[in-house]
């Protein structure tokens, strides 16, 4: 019997239809895992990082792999967001790596093909932004676009046919005539954008010319050699009815060889890329499920899908015929291999935090908490699958505590052959910080950290996992191991100390009643004297708005105090802000913005609001979300003892995660990850030096 049909046999059957070819246009899909468009941060300005990523993917078993989003004129311009563009040879020379890449592994290549009209910032290029009307965008509203003459329209879509020859010609297989998240072609679309009264606005037909000559353009300038996708949003468009968006389906339909269907536009992007705190998996389907109606072309639609089973209900339920992923593509990129291997509790399912959002687009390069290898595979040459031996694997190692750094320091270490490995948790259940996050209101799905890492640990035989065992400087001393890695996590700092004023606030004692940190109003069910409460926020993440939120649903009266602009900030990188902020408002939690807390007493507390002014609270508690410190105590008293260390054969002592500096749990996953991999390494403590990617100087070649 050949490995093929071994993984056949142990596939469940009813998954078989996820692995049947699927014809679009001139190409066939080998399956029907399909990566859809996604941003990295990685563009044409980091190449080979952009190649070994999506190559990755290729190699685990995805059948379609495109860029993120390549604007094709210099008025679709995005800055500071960094695309994947065809606007010269250069950008031609580094996608073709990507290509090469992809093809190697038999998947096929795609290019996200776009124009972002009046959604363009043009702040690199400054290049006036073009839309059909002269309306404001509601995502830069400090600026108005041009109002598109006859002669903008037609340069747009040469260039727009121009970048599908480019794309063609370096190996594309499957280029976009993009018009989802209510980019160019849908600001044509919708009347809400297009005031126009020439043929390319007024009626419905009018409004869709500029869309489907582009598609024509697109189609003609591919050449056969290419399938022509259209992503089109088919709900909660402004001034579009999901019948209007519809009629446009059917309307394009003998051009296109591929639909990829989402919602929304990029201020309602949050509905899309929906967050597990506030969307299931499979949530679009409401909305998506409906194309169906409108064309028999093959049709591919996202919704953060990581279950099989769901997969092959929608296949066989006929709405899609491809089963599209962004996120779950980074949090396990052999997704596809491990279902047509029958390794189901292999897959590393993605968690729905978005952090890979605010990594890729914010920060410029792709992270992702659940899989630490995601963005490192060029730069650090990291495979998700695959560990060499280590030079030092005859040693023993002790990990001590089992929170998101522990347990995958544990793991890849027992992955690189380590003779024994013992990963030791204080508590009586391993986790850490991420035991009782998940208890926290919409999060459940973060659970997914401690539930992959749980099974993982225990198909490893040379790790073993002990838990209800604290363990004391003399303890490690006299454990036997000559490898000790402290992964003791960190604490909410119990007396206020904060950002603001870098000292603590005077009366914060969380031994008191009226005073509380996360911990004891989750884990030890803390509450305050009465029913007035306020949640001080200095962090501006999840927690503050969480513990505001489970506090009102226990029927305290909650005051949400930050000393931030905004109430979680950062959550709005993750596109979980606007909808939190909603959320918490609904439940009767006052938000009150840019306030900073002075002083604590049992009757209330004092501070400043956002102008200076003094502030006066009547409260029974408030709950500090001010910072984390390093639970760093046990590491500090052995590194003091040197000689000990030495008496005892510890030939290293290391610290992983919120042990070294607390930071987000996708950090402290990738920190335990990365001194695993680095642990033969002269000097694990140090991070080695990673490949950076820069732009080549020389003869410039003419486009």
């Amino acid at each position: 019997m050949t490995r093929s049909q071994e993984s056949a046999c142990r596939r469940d059957p009813k998954h078989d239809i996820l692995f049947e070819p699927v014809r679009i246009g001139p190409k066939t899909l080998r399956n029907r895992f399909y990566q859809v468009p996604h941003c990295t941060g990685f563009g044409v300005q980091k190449p080979h990082s952009q190649a070994a990523h999506r190559a990755i993917k290729a190699e685990g078993g995805w059948a379609g792999i495109c860029t993120e989003f390549a604007p094709v004129s210099w008025d679709s311009d995005e800055a500071p967001y960094v695309p994947a563009q065809l606007l010269d040879v250069d950008d031609l020379a580094c996608l073709a790596l990507m290509v090469d890449a992809v093809h190697e592994h038999g998947a096929l290549a795609g290019i996200e093909l776009t124009h972002a009209g009046g959604q363009a910032s043009t702040q690199g290029s400054r290049w006036p932004p073009l839309a059909p009307s002269q309306i404001v965008s509601e995502y830069f509203t400090y600026q108005t676009p041009k109002a598109m003459e006859k002669a903008d329209i037609a340069r747009v879509q040469e260039d727009w046919a121009r970048a599908a020859r480019r794309a063609a010609s370096v190996g594309f297989d499957i280029v976009y005539a993009y018009g989802g998240t209510g980019y160019l072609p849908t600001q044509f679309l919708s009347p809400a954008y297009n005031r126009r009264t020439d043929e390319y606005g007024g009626s419905h037909a009018n409004r869709a010319r500029f869309w489907l000559e582009t598609i024509e353009g697109v189609r003609e300038a591919a050449g056969g050699s290419c399938a022509v996708a259209v992503r089109i949003g088919v709900a909660l468009v402004p001034g579009l009815e999901p019948d209007d968006l519809l009629e446009f389906v059917r309307m394009a339909d003998p051009l296109v060889d591929l639909w990829d269907v989402n919602v929304g536009t990029l201020t309602s992007w949050s509905h899309d890329s929906g967050p597990s705190r506030f969307f299931p998996e499979g949530h679009e389907l409401e909305w998506t499920g409906r194309v169906r109606e409108a064309t028999s072309k093959p049709i591919v639609g996202v919704s953060r899908l990581t279950s099989p089973d769901v997969m092959a209900d929608i296949v066989r339920s006929g709405v899609w015929d491809v089963i599209g992923a962004a996120r779950p593509s980074i949090a396990d990129p052999f997704l596809p291999k491990k279902i047509e291997e029958g390794r189901y509790d292999e897959i590393r399912e993605c968690i729905g935090c978005n952090v890979c959002i605010a990594k890729g687009d914010e920060w410029h390069h792709l992270g992702c908490t659940q899989n630490a290898t995601a963005g490192e595979e060029f730069r650090r040459g990291w495979h998700p699958e695959r560990f060499e031996r280590a030079a030092n694997a005859g040693r023993d190692v002790l990990v001590v505590g089992a929170g998101p750094a522990g347990m995958e320091c544990a793991i890849v270490l027992g992955k690189r052959g380590f003779r024994r490995v013992h990963l030791v948790e204080a508590e009586t259940e391993i986790g850490g910080i991420m035991r009782w996050i998940p208890r926290l209101p919409g999060l459940g799905e973060w659970g997914r950290v401690v539930n992959w890492r749980q099974i993982q640990l225990s198909r490893l035989r040379n790790v073993e996992v002990i838990t209800g065992a604290r363990l004391a400087a003399g303890d490690v001393l006299e454990y036997g191991a000559e490898i000790v890695v402290v992964a003791t996590g960190s604490r909410w700092a119990s007396d206020g100390l904060s950002w603001v004023t870098r000292d603590a606030i005077p009366g914060a004692d969380a031994s008191l009643a009226h005073v509380l940190t996360p911990e004891q109003v989750v884990l030890e069910g803390k509450r305050a004297p009465g029913e007035r409460v306020a949640v001080y926020d200095c962090e501006g993440y999840f927690m503050g708005a969480s513990l505001a939120e489970l506090l009102a649903l226990d029927g305290f009266q909650v005051e949400l105090v930050t000393s931030l602009p905004t109430v979680a900030p950062l959550c709005d990188m993750t596109l979980e802000g606007e909808l939190l902020r909603a959320r918490i408002a609904s439940l009767g939690v006052r938000q009150r913005a840019a306030t900073t807390i002075d002083s604590i007493a049992p009757g209330g507390i004092g501070g400043r609001d956002a102008f200076g002014q003094s502030l006066e609270l009547a409260l029974d508690g408030v709950v500090l979300v001010t910072q984390r410190v390093s639970s760093e105590e046990l590491y500090l008293e052995l590194a003091a003892g040197r000689r000990a260390l030495a008496e005892a054969g510890i030939e290293g002592l290391y610290r992983a995660g919120d042990c070294v500096a607390p930071r987000l749990v996708a950090d402290a996953i990738f920190d335990g990850h990365r001194l695993a991999r680095e642990i033969d390494s002269a000097d694990p403590a140090v991070p080695l030096p990673h490949r950076q990617e820069r732009v080549a100087v020389g003869p410039r070649p003419v486009a």
